[in-house]
């Protein structure tokens, strides 16, 4: 998992990633490559 400013550029890494809100934070997950995790906040 990365910790990152702008998670809009890490969105597009991959086709599959999402953005998603949890609890105040904002994390990009993929189901297909978990390997592109990421967190902001």
């Amino acid at each position: 998992m990365r910790v990152a400013n702008s998670l809009k550029t890490l969105k597009k890494r991959h086709k599959a990633c999402r953005v998603i809100r949890r609890k105040g934070r904002v994390y990009v997950i993929n189901k297909t490559n978990p390997r592109f995790k990421a967190r902001q906040g």
